[in-house]
């Protein structure tokens, strides 16, 4: 511990040398004054050159795709430009421009970071690591960053068998982000391409994207653990407590997990069907590690445990084809024709598109009610997805009509009331 305060202040102490007899001189300090009116000159004539030409490229498609790109750095190259110029007069007139010089280094390092990161897509990591390049780019410029490593080497301390040092951690804590982020992009590579294989279902999809995602990961952690210098086994020693702690803390989170694999081994259910589960049915959209997404007709997602998917009954309306039977009942009075009401109703199926012609729709008497005779229409449809309630709403809706214009009535419930005189004897007196 007295080594490492020992050299923290060592350290300390070479930067307050350097900002002494670097920073603190007057060469130095005029050096910054012209850069800062650099940097204000370099703003106005940015701005000049967009007035006077604001439309010069628009009309080259390549400059049009990189224009989001290259806007931002405007200004920067007119402050870099000047600044050469500004440092080769003072060369050519043998006068110190040291700080010119780490001025021009930094913002060409600035310049070629920025480029390169916005290839990223994500905003929040492209401007992670373009602070953290160019802080190292700093550095490197100002002849700090191999003391900043041989001090961080120096930290160490014991872990098992070996010495870990401070700087290690770092480097293999880098290695870790960086290999983790990019087995993410790999297996965004392999899900796109696994969606334009037709041989491949969909259940199959998801379940080879998410086990190449884990052991990419998982390659990923012992490479970075191995970068560092730990011994693998120092893990045994505790894995097993750990493991037993996530046992009981995670209990529900693995249980969700493994019965999502489960989901997908079996193909029980995939995306894209159909289901009904507790009284929530919608389309399957998809199937996460804790989780499976279910899209109901109204727009709402409900997020299901997997477990819920396994230990549960679940209706899946898609599971061996696309075919659904809808059956209609309808009540019709005795007093009214049963053949023409069997023949609107066939009618009335047979006018919906989204009803198959194939099985085509039946109409059966199902028995004789106290007020009606009961029928009912059994109709096919090949779209689930799109509802079911609202095919039966367009049926109901022909038939009524049907059978308003064909004279053809629902009955009322009927009941017959009869009415029994009683004798004066029967009447218990005061």
């Amino acid at each position: 511990m007295n080594d490492i305060i020992l050299k923290g202040q060592d350290a300390m102490a070479s930067v307050i040398a350097w900002f002494g007899e670097t920073l603190l001189s007057y060469q130095t300090l005029a050096q910054l004054g012209i850069i800062l009116s650099l940097w204000l000159v370099s703003l106005g004539l940015s701005r000049l050159i967009g007035f006077v030409f604001p439309h010069g490229l628009d009309r080259v498609d390549f400059y049009q795709r990189l224009k989001p790109q290259l806007t931002p750095l405007y200004d920067l190259v007119i402050w870099l430009s000047l600044i050469l110029t500004v440092k080769a007069v003072a060369d050519q007139q043998q006068m110190d421009s040291t700080a010119l010089n780490i001025a021009a280094n930094l913002i060409v390092a600035w310049i070629v970071i920025r480029l390169v990161t916005n290839l990223i897509k994500s905003r929040e990591i492209a401007r992670l690591i373009r602070s953290f390049a160019w802080g190292l780019a700093a550095l490197n410029i100002v002849g700090w960053l191999s003391p900043l490593i041989d001090f961080l080497e120096g930290i160490t301390f014991s872990l098992g068998q070996g010495q870990v040092s401070i700087f290690g951690v770092i480097t293999g804590l880098l290695t870790l982000l960086i290999l983790v982020w990019l087995s993410l992009v790999v297996t965004g590579f392999l899900e796109n391409w696994l969606r334009k294989v037709p041989a491949v279902n969909p259940s199959a999809r998801v379940l080879l994207s998410k086990v190449a995602r884990i052991l990419l990961i998982a390659f990923a952690f012992l490479f970075a653990v191995s970068s560092v210098g730990i011994d693998l086994t120092v893990f045994a020693v505790f894995g097993g407590a750990i493991g037993v702690g996530l046992g009981f803390g995670l209990q529900k989170v693995v249980s969700n997990f493994v019965s999502g694999v489960i989901l997908l081994m079996d193909r029980s259910i995939k995306p894209g069907d159909v289901v009904e589960i507790s009284g929530t049915y919608g389309r399957i959209n998809k199937l996460a590690g804790r989780y499976t997404s279910v899209i109901s007709r109204d727009g709402r997602e409900h997020l299901i445990p997997n477990e819920d998917m396994v230990t549960q009954t679940v209706i899946n309306w898609t599971f061996s084809h696309r075919m659904v039977r809808r059956h209609i009942p309808v009540g019709i009075s005795y007093k009214s024709d049963l053949d023409l009401a069997m023949k609107l109703m066939i009618e009335a199926a047979d006018e919906i598109p989204r009803i198959l012609q194939d099985p085509a729709p039946r109409v059966l008497i199902k028995g004789f009610g106290d007020s009606a005779i009961d029928l009912e229409l059994r109709m096919w449809i090949r779209d689930a997805k799109n509802g079911v309630s609202n095919v039966a709403s367009e049926v109901y809706y022909k038939i009524w009509h049907k059978f308003n214009d064909q004279g053809v009535e629902f009955p009322y419930p009927q009941r017959d009331i009869h009415i029994v005189t009683g004798q004066k004897s029967d009447i218990i007196p005061d």
